[in-house]
């Protein structure tokens, strides 16, 4: 357990490392960024072998840092933080091994995606709020490089509309701590410590506090109707930087709703509960509609993730145990999923097609010339439609029960959003791979495509892999993720719900 901050330390270094070999050689720098990312995710992996699930955070590290504010270095774990971290280690594995082909300016490349997960394990990390938000805005700068720099389309327009909707979102989250810091008397700023503090805050300050630090984490969650920076930035990111983006920063935003906003503030968590849980199914349903009517492979990727997102935040909204736990088992499912669809896309098929065009697309017979490719992505829609004995299935499921708890009507509009992503799902399998094939590309005609590489193979198997095991044994993660939501934190907001 004690090993876990040094995924942190691990990250940074090996992002330092990377910059430095990349001078030297590019293929050194991808070694480099993969023993580093393979580390960190091993480090997790016996955390979690050892780990012990309990009601509460396990402290790792706690020391004073700024003790004029009552800032403190504090780490600590729990099931629902430990879900992340793994989910974090895998994501960042498998995005090294699918940015294998980068070639220009791979050092810099690696050194800040290596930036970003370090931050991102720093977030998962923190009980301090302080030194959460020190973490998520470190997370947030790489991403406007990678974009701008390592993009296609648009790259320019979708980085800094990525950026400038995370730092409005940031700058509510800063306002709503600076806020709850200074009515709590100005002492700490540890979660546990504000939420003790927030006990005597009268009514209008908690409807205040958690509606700016609620909204400026869910414009990173792509919450509609702020989510419109999600797709745009998820097209224009390089292939390792979209499934970050979707695969674990937008886990970012709805962890930080999960673990500040809901155990802060029960009392303006309870006035906002209906707005929260109908702006998610909102987002369910719009986000599925209009992926079915689009004509860009990566769009339907990224509405798709908007969507899929807005089942956690329907989870959150749904307030109850078995909706949470199925809220935090779809952060993880979601970043695994959405990473191997975006890696499909990006890397196997516009790497070799340049084309993300469905009407392109059609006439290419890609599952007779990328085979492997059409495979990987017949498996990764049937997950991401949540069909049993993939992680889909249970996460999906506990937020439905959850939710018919709290409100049939949410439930049932949700399940309709399944059947939608259902049908752009299907849809988009069979245009992208197994459309009609013209006669002037039948046969020998067809001009061959690269093959998949060893390095995309490892890792689309190896998320094939973690959907497959978490969907047959979903108690893997639930055996962490419900005992810590029996804290007393989260007690004094999920209730009336049911387990």
């Amino acid at each position: 357990m004690n090993a876990l901050p040094c995924t942190i330390y691990v990250s940074f270094a090996g992002a330092l490392l990377a910059l430095l070999a990349g001078s030297r050689s590019a293929t050194l720098a991808r070694v480099v960024a993969l023993a580093t990312a393979v580390t960190a995710l091993v480090m997790t992996l016996v955390a979690a072998v050892h780990f012990v699930p309990a009601a509460g955070l396990q402290t790792l590290v706690d020391r004073p840092w700024v003790d004029s504010l009552g800032v403190r270095y504090h780490l600590a774990v729990d099931g629902i933080s430990l879900t992340l971290l793994v989910l974090t280690g895998i994501a960042a594995t498998a995005g090294v091994l699918f940015s294998w082909n980068i070639g220009e300016r791979t050092g810099e490349f690696f050194a800040l995606f290596l930036a970003l997960i370090g931050g991102v394990y720093g977030v998962f990390l923190s009980a301090d709020a302080f030194v959460f938000f020190v973490f998520y805005e470190i997370a947030i700068v790489p991403k406007y490089f990678l974009v701008a720099r390592w993009g296609s389309t648009n790259r320019e327009y979708g980085a800094m509309k990525l950026v400038l909707y995370s730092f409005a979102g940031s700058a509510l989250v800063l306002a709503g701590l600076l806020w709850a810091y200074a009515a709590g008397g100005g002492k700490s700023f540890a979660v546990s410590d504000l939420a003790a503090a927030a006990l005597h805050f009268s009514r209008l300050q908690q409807l205040g506090m958690f509606g700016l630090i609620f909204l400026g984490f869910a414009v990173l969650a792509g919450m509609f109707p702020f989510h419109t920076w999600a797709p745009t930035g998820h097209v224009a990111a390089p292939t390792a930087a979209s499934m970050l983006l979707a695969g674990v920063v937008m886990k970012l935003g709805a962890y930080g709703c999960l673990r500040v906003a809901l155990p802060l503030f029960p009392v303006g968590f309870a006035y906002w509960q209906p707005v929260i849980g109908w702006l998610a199914v909102a987002g369910i349903v719009y986000a599925g509609v209009i992926a079915l009517v689009q004509d860009d492979f990566k769009f339907v990727i990224g509405y798709s993730s908007v969507s899929h997102m807005g089942f956690v935040l329907l989870g959150l909204a749904a307030a109850n145990v078995r909706a949470v736990s199925g809220a935090v088992l779809q952060m993880f499912s979601h970043g695994i999923i959405a990473g191997l669809l975006f890696a499909v896309v990006g890397r196997m098929v516009y790497e070799r097609t340049h084309t993300r065009k469905l009407a392109d697309l059609r006439k290419m017979a890609l599952y007779r010339r990328l085979p492997f490719a059409a495979g990987v992505f017949v498996v990764a829609g049937l997950a991401s439609m949540g069909l049993p004995g993939f992680s889909g299935f249970p996460a999906e499921f506990a937020i439905l029960i959850g939710t018919w708890k709290t409100s049939p009507l949410w439930a049932a509009i949700a399940a309709l959003g399944v059947l939608v992503a259902a049908a752009f799902t299907l849809r988009v399998i069979q245009v992208s791979f197994f459309g009609t094939v013209t006669a002037t590309t039948e046969g020998p005609e067809l001009p061959p495509l690269p093959p998949i590489t060893l390095a995309e193979r490892a890792g689309a198997l190896l998320l094939i892999a973690t959907t497959t095991l978490i969907g047959l044994k979903p108690d893997l993660l639930l055996d962490w993720i419900v005992p810590s939501l029996q804290s007393p934190m989260f007690q004094s907001v999920l209730k009336g719900g049911g387990s």
